[in-house]
């Protein structure tokens, strides 16, 4: 009897395994933390337009701020003993560590499905741009209700004053509230928060207008011609009604960003006199204590200088802002870690951040106000 052949062993392409050997799950990883990568790139708005630094150890990091040189006539046969310049700092603190995970089981049939782990890894990224870009629009909150060295103590994390600084202002839109959504009131009022600036010697490097979705598309009306005259070639204008895209206006980038809008920076926030007067969850401005600074980015609820701040806060319309507004420490850039749990079958993937910001230069931020 003639003995059977053995079943010849199959050659597997294996997708995860790098140049064919090695680790057969190698390559994993490193796919998911590209497409996290690239998601967190593609949606963040406010993250390049801010102060930012890196550091490698320590819990938070000093910006310096150097005061103006004062000139002066010389008399004849006086000595020159030189002048000072005063210089201070902004303290910006690393948070505690943000997060995003996802427990996947069954880990290579999901990979196999590269449209679920896709949606995975993209959710990753969306999820981290998100909070980074919510926590610059509430520190740019924060600047621009700083109109004054008093509300600035009572605002700006670890503030210490600076005698020479300067601070800007905030504009209304127009003069009733109608008018917030009036593309030519709110043309007018970008290039009057420009001049408030100029006029306070604000660097205007890198400045530009920020604007939530109302604002934003009521700038291309096109039921009225006449308000869209910043967007005329004969006056230099530029844009396309067509694609939705608004031109330089003041000489400033127009961006959109839903984190624009106050009543989205801060859960349970409402607008008016209903936001007034709330406890625990419904008073999302609260300036509580709480672990690292997780909390340190609400508005205090309480008056400030006089100043009924959630009021103010509420009216906000917009902003423009240079990055000497805010800064942002780094001390963990975008990070992914993934390990396989053998107890519990799947493996744990988690995309990470440690950041902080604070309020740099309150006078590089001006709010556009609902009049």
């Amino acid at each position: 009897m003639a003995q059977a052949a053995s079943n010849p062993a199959y050659s597997v392409s294996f997708q995860g395994q790098n140049n064919l050997s090695g680790d057969v799950r190698d390559l994993f990883l490193k796919l998911y933390a590209g497409e996290v990568l690239t998601a967190y790139e593609e949606k963040k708005v406010l993250m390049d337009k801010v102060r930012t630094r890196t550091i490698s150890k320590g819990k938070s990091a000093s910006f310096p701020m150097t005061g103006r040189a004062t000139a002066e006539y010389l008399t004849p046969g006086n000595e020159i003993t030189g002048g000072s310049i005063r210089a201070g700092e902004r303290i910006v603190t690393i948070d505690d560590l943000l997060i995003s995970s996802q427990f996947i089981a069954n880990i290579d049939e999901a990979i196999n499905h590269y449209d679920v782990r896709s949606i995975y890894s993209k959710e990753a990224g969306i999820a981290l741009a998100n909070e980074a870009d919510r926590n610059v629009a509430r520190m740019l909150v924060k600047a621009a209700l700083s109109t004054n060295a008093t509300r600035a103590a009572g605002l700006v994390q670890d503030y210490k004053a600076f005698s020479e600084e300067d601070f800007t202002d905030n504009v209304t839109i127009g003069s009733t509230n109608a008018h917030d959504t009036d593309a030519s009131h709110i043309a007018q009022a970008i290039f009057n928060a420009r001049k408030e600036m100029e006029k306070k010697n604000v660097p205007m490097d890198g400045a530009c207008v920020l604007l939530p979705p109302d604002q934003y598309y009521a700038l291309l009306d096109v039921t009225d011609g006449n308000k869209l005259v910043y967007m005329n070639r004969d006056f230099g204008g530029n844009g396309s009604i067509a694609a939705a895209n608004v031109p330089n206006i003041a000489g400033m980038p127009v961006f959109m960003s839903n984190h624009a809008d106050v009543t989205n920076l801060y859960q349970n926030f409402t607008t008016g006199d209903a936001a007034e007067g709330k406890t625990g969850d419904n008073a999302p401005l609260a300036n509580t204590a709480g672990s690292g600074r997780a909390t340190a980015y609400d508005l205090p609820t309480a008056a400030v200088d006089g100043a009924d701040m959630v009021a103010v806060a509420a009216k906000i319309r917009g902003f423009v802002f240079t990055p000497d507004a805010v800064a942002t420490v780094k001390l963990l850039d975008l990070g992914m870690e993934s390990e396989y749990q053998i107890n519990r079958q799947g493996t744990l993937m988690v995309a990470k951040y440690a950041m902080g910001h604070n309020v740099l230069r309150p006078a590089s931020a001006i709010a556009l106000l609902e009049a």
